[in-house]
């Protein structure tokens, strides 16, 4: 198996995890927090896709969809492109409002389709390109993408669990 294909295989299971975390759920039910000052299911889908957008923009050096569509307003938010989730108190959390599951699954698709583009044209040495120099040592392109999908596979961990205490 070549990068491309490693790599899409791990983002492609982004998708179906959301999926099975949000399918019958409607607005109400996707702000529900299982226990106070815990997520709910709506704002970690929304953050998944917040953080690919946002880091995956920055190293393809163009803009997020976050700031250039409107899915942003689908979700009760401005278009703030470094609202990503990070530092989020409970008010923030609370104001992630999704109109229902076609939003955060239309703008997870949304930026999936644009990560596969990237991912289909890497190479093995394209991973070792320096993404981000504030960090000692440098963060390069093979880290920083094994950085988003291991945050993504965690808040959906999260949100599969918190799917179960709904009771689906």
């Amino acid at each position: 198996m070549n990068v491309d294909g490693l790599l899409l295989e791990l983002y492609g299971r982004i998708p179906e995890l959301a999926r099975r975390a949000v399918d019958g759920l409607d607005a109400t039910s996707l702000a529900v927090r299982p226990a106070p000052d815990v997520n709910p299911i709506g704002w970690l889908v929304w953050h998944v896709a917040r953080v690919e957008d946002h880091h995956l923009s920055d190293v393809m050096d163009e803009d997020q969809l976050w700031t250039t569509t409107e899915w942003a307003a689908r979700f009760g938010l401005d278009a703030d492109p470094n609202n990503t989730g990070y530092d989020h108190g409970p008010a923030d959390v609370e104001r992630v409002r999704p109109d229902g599951p076609d939003a955060l699954l239309g703008y997870l698709d949304a930026v999936g389709a644009r990560t596969d583009a990237f991912l289909e044209a890497l190479t093995a040495a394209d991973l070792d390109r320096v993404v981000d120099d504030r960090w000692d040592p440098p963060v390069t392109l093979g880290v920083r993408l094994v950085s988003v999908t291991d945050d993504a596979l965690q808040h959906l961990g999260q949100a599969a669990y918190a799917r179960g205490l709904l009771g689906g």
